[in-house]
């Protein structure tokens, strides 16, 4: 820019998009967990659901015993070997598909993003119920999809809302629902029953449903998983969406899929899988060895998540002025807490506290809401670490709820705006 006879240095603008895109509230308060650590204090890292369980050793080896001499592209579907073998694994779960009904992603969060691409134009609606997993905003921004949020309430476990209340939410440019089930970050378990009601729902207004199962294998006190592939007459409709990141512990392989028996959502998928080339090969290896991970290792890690969320709900309720329902799945709790925000709260616990030179990283509840208002005093902790640090953890957040500046007499609800 030129200003008589001056040079003025000038910046392209960002997108609005760019500005648009939210920051992750399970990473943002990374920079202050660092600082306490340089401070020497120990942060128990509960933000984050990065398990310290092992990967199979049969995943690990199939990375230790690659032999290639060519770092090749793969199919842009994912090789064929691969498919078939996640369809043995699909099918003992009753999925009842083919490896044409399989397309391999980049981790769970391209299977996300591609099937919003898919399925919805710039401006239709999907619908959420909230609390959600944090990333769907920041996938329907990169998607221009609009997230039309539906509240559940802590109350009640976060069991899904009322049908009723999702019909009140659904327009013109409504295209799709999804679910997280088990759900992040609550830990709910959908039922058959609640299932149900989401298919005469999307036959009814001819909706796609997202059904987003990362924790299909942790269920606990004896209670099954539903998937909507097992109900009848909705097959056009469904698209699951899975990740390896979880199941096997392996969340820095970084591999997905998708699923469905919806030919033309897989077909116009693949172009959108054709444009970034493949999905990473070596993942593809490991995660093909480790379908054949026997049974006892997922009941070895249940027992021990179960035992894991026994000593954190326990905990926290013993917890004068906390509430926090006991999930079903996952490996994730939301609690309320008698704070006055949850974002100055966990950042306070990084910057201020320290507790026996100890502190807790946790991810405020308001990144997993769009409602305005919604979960400011709630937040969302990841039961990753082991039993003797989860303990140490809650020691700390009750020493830090008595001192914390910003505690309030109870935790009632705030005001939520619903629009």
């Amino acid at each position: 820019m030129i200003w008589r006879g001056f040079y003025f240095r000038s910046m392209p603008k960002i997108s609005l998009k760019g500005q648009n895109m939210p920051a992750s509230p399970i990473r943002k308060l990374a920079p202050y967990a660092d600082q306490a650590k340089k401070d020497g204090k120990k942060v128990y890292h509960l933000n984050i659901g990065q398990p310290d369980i092992e990967t199979p050793e049969l995943m690990l080896n199939a990375v230790r015993n690659i032999k290639f001499k060519t770092w090749a592209y793969t199919p842009s579907e994912g090789t064929l070997s691969y498919r078939t073998k996640l369809t043995e694994y699909y099918n003992k779960l009753n999925y009842n598909i083919g490896p044409e009904n399989i397309l391999v992603t980049n981790g769970g969060s391209e299977a996300i993003t591609i099937a919003m691409q898919t399925c919805l134009n710039p401006g239709d609606e999907i619908i959420i119920p909230e609390p959600f997993y944090a990333n769907y905003n920041g996938f329907a921004c990169m998607s221009d999809v609009v997230v039309k949020p539906i509240l559940s309430h802590i109350e009640n476990g976060f069991a899904l809302p009322p049908i009723a209340e999702f019909e009140k939410r659904i327009t013109a440019k409504t295209k799709a629902i999804i679910i997280c089930n088990p759900n992040n970050p609550t830990g709910y378990l959908y039922s058959l029953d609640e299932l149900n009601e989401l298919k005469k729902l999307c036959l009814k207004y001819d909706l796609y449903l997202f059904s987003d199962e990362a924790y299909r294998e942790f269920c606990y006190d004896g209670r099954s998983f539903v998937s909507p592939m097992h109900l009848e007459g909705i097959d056009n409709h469904v698209i699951v969406l899975d990740t390896v990141s979880k199941r096997y512990s392996a969340c820095g392989a970084r591999l997905g899929c998708i699923v469905t028996k919806n030919k033309n959502v897989l077909a116009v998928a693949l172009k959108f899988a054709q444009a970034r080339l493949s999905p990473p090969m070596i993942a593809q290896i490991a995660a093909e060895a480790a379908i054949d991970t026997p049974q006892s290792y997922f009941d070895k890690v249940n027992r021990e998540y179960t035992a894991r969320r026994n000593i954190l709900v326990k905990s926290l309720n013993a917890i004068d002025g906390v509430f926090c329902p006991n999930p079903g799945g996952a490996f994730y709790v939301v609690a309320r807490l008698p704070i006055d925000d949850a974002d100055k709260f966990c950042q306070w616990m990084l910057e201020k506290f320290e507790y026996q030179n100890q502190t807790v990283m946790m991810a405020p509840a308001t990144g997993f809401y769009s409602s305005a208002g919604a979960g400011k005093n709630e937040v969302r902790l990841a039961y990753v670490i082991n039993q003797d640090d989860l303990k140490s953890a809650m020691a700390c957040l009750e020493k830090a709820l008595l001192q914390y500046p910003g505690r309030v007499p109870d935790n009632t609800e705030l005001t939520i705006d619903h629009k």
